[in-house]
């Protein structure tokens, strides 16, 4: 069975974060660790990473905001291979986290070629990290599909993001689209759907 590495954005995920109870909920879960989780170094934080691809072989990614930038930065790394699929929850714009949180990120710019592996975006339309109109962006350079949970805000603890299960719901279906087993709105309940956008040629 693939590992699962669990990627929390800037700060980390502190107890009670639905990526913490993803831990909990999945033996086959892993937190991968930074040493500075305060201020991120995207060449730092990728080495991490890797190590933990080396580590454990082939893998999904369950990323959370500034995790999510990392995880799409592997776009052209040779271990991108390994990844088999990535769950993107709420990814940040770089431009509006530094302007939030000044001196903390040296992350460059944003990734913008397209993911070599299967991925899912789930964002929100009051994201105060991204718009919804430059997550779309996002989603269509990436190549990945997209699930807007309408006004879930940066969906973590402070938008009321506890125990998520339906994300677990999420990964499993996108390890099924990348064996091109089922399709991704099986998983998402008339009424929590707003939108799914696919990627061409997946």
């Amino acid at each position: 069975m693939a590992k699962t590495l669990i990627i929390p954005g800037l700060f980390g995920s502190g107890a009670g974060h639905w990526q913490r109870h993803w831990l909990d909920d999945h033996q086959q879960a892993t937190l991968v660790e930074q040493d500075d989780w305060d201020h991120p170094v995207l060449t730092r934080w990728r080495d991490t990473l890797e190590r933990a691809i080396v580590r454990h072989g082939v893998v999904d990614l369950v990323a959370h905001s500034l995790g999510c930038i990392l995880v799409a930065s592997m776009g052209r790394r040779p271990l991108a291979r390994q990844i088999r699929s990535a769950l993107l929850v709420a990814p940040c714009d770089l431009d509006v986290t530094e302007g939030l949180h000044p001196g903390a990120i040296e992350f460059g710019a944003m990734p913008e070629q397209p993911l070599p592996f299967p991925s899912l975006i789930v964002g929100s339309l009051n994201d105060p990290y991204m718009s919804f109109d430059r997550l779309r962006h996002v989603s269509t350079r990436w190549g990945s599909r997209l699930v807007d949970l309408g006004n879930a805000g940066h969906i973590n603890i402070a938008s009321g993001f506890g125990r998520w299960q339906r994300g677990y719901d999420l990964l499993t279906v996108l390890n099924g689209i990348a064996r091109r087993e089922q399709p991704l709105v099986s998983v998402v309940q008339a009424g929590e759907k707003r939108e799914v956008s696919a990627a061409a040629g997946r």
